[in-house]
């Protein structure tokens, strides 16, 4: 019965997005502001007690180097690419922003908080699912637009933790403190 909601569900989300992909420029709505839901929902159940995977040194650690990955690639390949969005309005289409950010989002949540229960991972990825079928459906980008961004966004948080368990040994080289001004991190060698 769930496999066959989830079916129709995307069916009827790919074909909502083919049908409005050639609509003129419908500006741009919800989608900028859910694509940070999956990334706030993990910091808002890590908050709320829930038990994650990584204690808050880790996850802060290695979020942020997901998200330099994220950052880096996505924008390294908008600004080098210049891909002209399907409404005409600029030459930053490819891959899209929004969706590499929502992907990321969700590949965090799913990385810690999968073992509590798969729904959490399920309600991050269909988030970020809708933002990019929404982001084709403003006419903002093509559809290899957003398949390039949600894989972008899915392996930066495999390269991001990785990278950021190599660079700290996660538990012991690492000091995280949260001031006034921002976050600081501090590495010993």
């Amino acid at each position: 019965m769930l496999k066959r909601l989830c079916i129709m569900a995307v069916s009827l989300m790919t074909a909502a997005g083919a049908a409005a992909q050639h609509e003129p420029y419908h500006g741009d709505g919800i989608d900028d502001y859910l694509r940070f839901v999956p990334i706030a929902s993990a910091y808002i159940l890590k908050a709320s007690g829930v038990e994650s995977r990584s204690p808050w040194k880790r996850l802060l650690v290695n979020t942020a180097t997901s998200f330099a990955v994220d950052a880096a690639v996505t924008y390294g390949l908008k600004f080098s690419i210049k891909s002209t969005r399907p409404d005409g309005t600029d030459r930053h289409s490819f891959p899209s922003g929004h969706t590499s950010f929502a992907f990321f989002g969700a590949g965090v949540l799913d990385k810690e908080f999968r073992h509590v229960s798969p729904w959490i991972s399920v309600g991050g990825y269909a988030v970020a699912t809708y933002v990019a079928v929404d982001r084709v459906c403003r006419n903002r980008h093509h559809w290899g637009d957003v398949v390039a961004g949600a894989a972008i966004g899915v392996l930066s948080v495999e390269a991001g933790y990785w990278l950021g368990d190599k660079l700290t040994g996660w538990n012991e080289n690492v000091d995280v403190a949260v001031c006034p001004l921002g976050v600081s991190v501090a590495w010993r060698w």
